[in-house]
């Protein structure tokens, strides 16, 4: 069994940064993708950034591009998301996904949430 566990959240000022990680234990990890999410009341979850965990390739929504930089330690089997110029809107609780397989159907395993909060 693989335990995703995220960390760093908290509350920051608008403009402010944050930097989350998630660190993936358990067995031993080997994963194909592994992406961040985030949710916020009342509205669909929705990608935030994504990694490929063999080659490094990294995917990003628009609305964090040129602010979020996502990067791995595969030693450390974690994965980090660097949140600067944070905003209002970035307020969410940030969940961390593996996917294991590029033929895997969504993703196999999923972190507890860290919640954000950017005040105006």
């Amino acid at each position: 069994q693989v335990q995703l566990v995220e960390s760093g959240g908290g509350l920051v000022q608008a403009g402010g940064s944050l930097r989350l990680s998630c660190a993936a234990s358990g067995r031993t990890f080997s994963t194909y993708q592994m992406d961040w999410f985030r949710r916020t009341p009342g509205k669909e979850r929705e990608f935030v950034a994504g990694i490929n965990w063999r080659n490094g390739n990294t995917y990003y929504r628009d609305s964090v591009k040129g602010r979020f930089t996502i990067s791995r330690d595969n030693a450390k089997n974690t994965v980090y998301l660097q949140m600067n110029s944070l905003k209002p809107e970035d307020t969410a609780v940030y969940y961390c996904a593996a996917r294991l397989s590029p033929t895997s159907v969504g993703y196999e395993y999923w972190g507890q949430g860290t919640q954000v909060t950017v005040s105006s």
